[in-house]
């Protein structure tokens, strides 16, 4: 199918179509420059691999297989719409953010192409690396000097191969004095020996290239309902019900007083600049967030609970109470319930 069959469809229409017979490629796109400016960086460097792209349904690197997959929502701007409005944010769409990605992604592609992680050397600078997936939930130190600081949520600390990755993607940063940069921290030694393995690499071809097969990777060949299906139960099944006990706390009962309304109706007129301060400070999706407000909002109806309109230290504990819960669950996993 051809895009232009497709791109004056509504919603429902276009969530009723398989991703794989939408006709996506990326030569041709916005994205392609791009991609070619990944490339152009790394040639910069002396380095003459560059990772093949493909459309998949996110941002990774298949395990052993030396090539980046880039969501295909991204290779058009009829994707994109429908992606923002189904979760609320489109992870890559600005071409800084789709170059933060392109380097990241392209350290896990050099891993494999040129067998890194077996190095003794790369092993004591980043750890062991392992087959199992980056856990979802990890505890970050935020203050930690040990790790490059280059995508949200101090990635660098979730897993060893991750480490690696955010170490090399600050490293071919173009016009970024990383030595300047991370002076005095202990993750100026991994950018050094990174620097020095990767002068080791240049002008030489990868040592492990097997050949893609589409079959390996066919992840489009589903309805794209299906996949905002999945892709939504996921983020929703990151947040359980939350407690009364401390909503009761954060709110009162009944319009006992003057000056009071629903909370659950206060909580609706500003759900969405609520939704952007925790997102702000939390780095977590949008629709997770989002979707957590839903259900507060939800269970203030339910106990009839109320707000003072006009009190501005409540808002703001309203803030901090959505903030921490967020926080709570990145980094363990679970909600705590207050004592």
């Amino acid at each position: 199918m051809e895009a232009a069959e497709w791109v004056d469809f509504n919603d429902d229409q276009l969530l009723e179509k398989k991703i794989s017979h939408l006709g996506l490629k990326l030569e041709g796109t916005e994205l392609q420059p791009l991609i070619q400016q990944l490339y152009d960086e790394l040639s910069q460097k002396g380095l003459v691999f560059h990772p093949p792209c493909h459309i998949g349904d996110e941002w990774f690197v298949p395990v052993g297989v030396p090539a980046i997959f880039v969501p295909f929502f991204l290779a058009h701007d009829r994707l994109r719409k429908l992606e923002r409005k189904m979760v609320l944010e489109v992870e890559g769409e600005t071409p800084d953010w789709f170059m933060r990605l392109m380097r990241h992604e392209a350290a896990h592609a050099y891993a494999y192409a040129y067998q890194l992680y077996r190095k003794k050397k790369w092993q004591r600078a980043f750890g062991l690396t392992s087959a199992e997936e980056t856990p979802q939930f990890y505890r970050p130190r935020p203050y930690s000097r040990s790790y490059v600081m280059h995508l949200d949520d101090w990635y660098a600390q979730s897993h060893p191969d991750e480490d690696f990755a955010e170490t090399f993607a600050v490293w071919l940063t173009p016009n970024l004095d990383w030595r300047a940069r991370y002076k005095g921290w202990k993750a100026l030694q991994k950018l050094e020996y990174l620097d020095e393995l990767m002068r080791s690499l240049a002008s030489k071809p990868p040592v492990h290239q097997p050949a893609y097969r589409i079959a390996d990777h066919d992840c489009l060949n589903i309805k794209l309902k299906t996949y905002y299906a999945r892709k939504r139960k996921v983020y929703e099944d990151s947040y359980p019900d939350f407690y009364d006990n401390d909503l009761k706390e954060l709110f009162v009962a009944g319009p006992e007083a003057g000056g009071r309304v629903k909370a659950s109706a206060w909580l609706r007129q500003h759900r969405r600049p609520l939704m952007n301060s925790v997102c702000l400070w939390t780095n977590e999706r949008k629709y997770r967030v989002n979707k957590l407000l839903a259900r507060l909002i939800d269970r203030c109806d339910r106990l009839d609970l109320y707000i003072r309109a006009d009190d501005a230290q409540q808002h703001l504990q309203v803030s901090a109470y959505t903030t921490t819960l967020v926080m709570n669950y990145l980094f363990t996993g679970r909600f705590k319930r207050r004592n």
